[in-house]
């Protein structure tokens, strides 16, 4: 496991932890062709996330996946963050 975990995954796996996550939902929000920006797919080779089910399935956080954000959040606070999704949520951007 990371020592750290960047931003966007930290967030990623917060996100996911939210409610449960279809495979397609979460393709359609955090798939990326950037090079510079692949957090499902960082998240799948760290072993942090899995999808049960096939690709109708749902995402699921795996132990792993919990233990490292349970370590990253640790000494962050969560709100912030939280506050910062909901906005993004309200106003339309991310």
């Amino acid at each position: 496991m990371p020592d750290t975990l960047s931003a966007p995954m930290r967030q990623f796996l917060q996100w996911v932890t939210e409610r449960s996550r279809l495979y397609a939902d979460v393709m359609d929000e955090w798939r990326s062709s950037c090079p510079r920006l692949t957090v499902w797919e960082d998240a799948s080779i760290e072993g942090y996330v899995r999808l049960e089910g096939g690709p109708a399935g749902m995402v699921v956080l795996t132990p792993a996946g919990r233990a490292a954000l349970d370590h990253a959040v640790g000494s962050l606070p969560v709100a912030p963050i939280a506050a910062w999704a909901a906005a993004s949520r309200a106003t339309g951007t991310r």
